[in-house]
């Protein structure tokens, strides 16, 4: 896996990734992001995009109002108190020092939003006119979505995050490599990952050779971000602060203000992003992929059937569908399904299950080629709680 630095350079994203499939993809997602194309609601792609450029552009405005709220909150310790504080800990120059690096997050949000703009074609008075709007409708910029992009940040592209990705990556990358030996016929397998985030696993699987990747993300807020890093090349990188929206479970205030720097490794031009719902983004394309992998994705579901179905619909006859990831249904999901359900459902669609290497954990039931592997999610390394699942990994041969 590739994890070194990158040397100093950049690129504008209509040069970085200009192979004859990036510029098809790009010409239809410019069609998708018409206004006049489908119905205007919140739900059309141009105003997810619009949402998403809101919530970089007002990262500043809206942390400082929560660290407003925080100094508030330390008024109404007492003086003698604050006296020991400030002497002890200098409570204030903490919260002073946090201004600063909001600050310095909202820079590199600013950058991602104009790199955003670029590639999406958006004007600056689009984007006042619906933050205008959104004034007057009294609706905030979305602070978390923004946060939680900058936190995948250190997940997918930075050297804190290896740990995570260390313990998922091996078992698909070699699961893969496997694969390769026994469904090449001489030119690349296609390879499908839905739910990429950031997509660093799509660029570790490019990276492997033989295979041609294509990554899919429905967040906007991940998109636009993945688009920023799109412009870096050569060693090239940005620094962030990203832990600095919380309080809570830092062992020492320098872990919580600590700097990250991301990408820490070169994106491949070969990988390609087409944004949208997976159950639709794909509608033509039965049958076109040799493989699908599924990583902390399937339980994203509203439909988890409809996944599925989608799964099966796009692989061809012997493909494969590779996944690695918890059951942690959502909010409001149709239906809910225990392992042995999804196992017995898959089954019924005509998938088989195949084992794997013992470095994909051990067999979650004895009778199944199901396995089990503990896997971290939590961003902070350096965090003092831990959140880990243990993650169902397997093989589905499409009969």
């Amino acid at each position: 896996m590739a994890q070194g630095p990158l040397s100093i350079g950049s690129m504008p994203p209509s040069e970085a990734f200009d192979s004859a499939r990036h510029r098809q993809e790009k010409a239809h997602l410019m069609k998708r992001m018409d206004r006049k194309n489908g119905k205007w609601g919140t739900s059309h792609p141009r105003y997810r995009l619009l949402e998403a450029l809101f919530g970089f552009n007002n990262y500043t405005e809206r942390n400082m109002v929560e660290l407003g709220r925080w100094r508030s909150l330390y008024n109404n310790v007492g003086k003698k108190q604050k006296r020991i504080l400030e002497r002890r800990v200098e409570y204030r120059k903490k919260l002073d020092d946090i201004e600063e690096l909001i600050h310095t997050n909202g820079a590199i949000c600013k950058s991602i939003v104009a790199s955003a703009m670029q590639f999406y074609r958006i004007d600056q008075q689009e984007l006042d006119d619906h933050m205008k709007q959104a004034s007057q409708d009294g609706r905030l910029a979305d602070k978390m979505s923004v946060t939680q992009t900058l936190k995948h940040f250190v997940r997918d592209w930075a050297d804190e995050g290896v740990k995570e990705r260390n313990e998922a990556f091996p078992c698909i990358l070699s699961t893969l490599d496997m694969l390769k030996v026994e469904l090449s016929e001489g030119k690349p397998l296609k390879v499908l990952l839905p739910g990429s985030g950031l997509g660093r696993l799509g660029h570790e699987v490019a990276n492997l050779g033989g295979f041609e990747v294509t990554v899919n993300e429905w967040s906007m807020y991940m998109n636009i971000g993945y688009r920023h890093m799109e412009t870096y090349r050569n060693r090239k990188f940005f620094a962030i602060h990203p832990f600095i929206d919380g309080m809570s479970h830092h062992a020492t205030t320098d872990d919580m203000l600590r700097e990250i720097t991301a990408p820490n490794a070169p994106l491949n031009p070969g990988v390609l992003l087409v944004e949208g719902d997976f159950n639709t983004a794909f509608n033509g394309q039965e049958g076109h992929y040799d493989i699908i992998v599924t990583h902390f994705f399937i339980d994203t579901a509203r439909n988890l059937m409809a996944y599925l179905d989608t799964i099966h619909r796009l692989l061809r006859r012997g493909g494969r569908w590779v996944n690695f990831g918890p059951l942690l249904y959502g909010t409001g999901p149709f239906v809910q399904l225990s392992l042995d359900e999804i196992i017995a459902v898959v089954d019924e669609m005509g998938f088989e299950f195949e084992d794997l290497a013992d470095e994909c954990g051990s067999l979650t039931f004895p009778e199944k080629k199901v396995r089990s592997k503990e896997a971290g999610y939590g961003f902070n390394k350096r965090a003092l709680t831990r959140n880990a699942y243990l993650a169902q990994v397997w093989v589905a041969k499409k009969n």
